[in-house]
């Protein structure tokens, strides 16, 4: 009766261990970008219940807010000063793949400025697009998602996040 390995099935289970550790840790990146990018979609969400209840204590009409700013101390209407008293969690103005931007401008997120004003019962864009499924009122200010680059997340008027075609943020 044996009782140790020998040296050769040592070296076959290191092997296959080294194999699966590549594996996982090769991968990595980009389950990473992938959770970021669906914690991003959940704070869109959040910013959306934020939004409605804004919406229920001002007559069902969207905020007057502008589309972004430059930077934090500009005195301007943006979603993370205006909704802010109507969001949980603060961290929601900020998407976690976002390193930058969100220190200098408040949010991660870009406001469709042409809603501003509407009533939400009937938002149109344009005068083109009225199904609230396809407008979009909130969008990742910039393509951070690896893996992903010519998606953004996007919360439409009718209260869905998803990751869509870029539209509205710069290349």
């Amino acid at each position: 009766m044996r009782s140790a390995f020998t040296l050769v099935e040592l070296l076959a289970v290191l092997a296959i261990i080294g194999l699966l550790a590549a594996a996982v840790f090769g991968g990595w990146p980009l389950m990473q970008s992938r959770a970021d990018s669906a914690r991003c979609l959940s704070n869109l969400r959040s910013l959306g219940i934020g939004l409605n209840a804004y919406l229920a204590e001002n007559n069902m009409t969207m905020p007057p807010l502008a589309a972004a700013r430059a930077s934090i101390n500009e005195d301007v209407p943006v979603i993370d000063t205006v909704l802010a008293p109507f969001v949980d969690d603060k961290r929601a103005f900020t998407c976690p793949a976002d390193h930058e931007l969100a220190q200098m401008t408040g949010t991660s997120y870009f406001w469709n400025s042409a809603l501003s004003g509407q009533q939400a019962a009937s938002l149109n864009l344009f005068a083109i697009v009225t199904d609230q499924s396809k407008i979009p009122v909130l969008v990742d200010k910039e393509g951070w998602h690896r893996f992903s680059e010519n998606r953004v997340n996007h919360l439409f008027a009718d209260g869905h996040a998803a990751k869509e075609l870029r539209l509205f943020t710069s290349p």
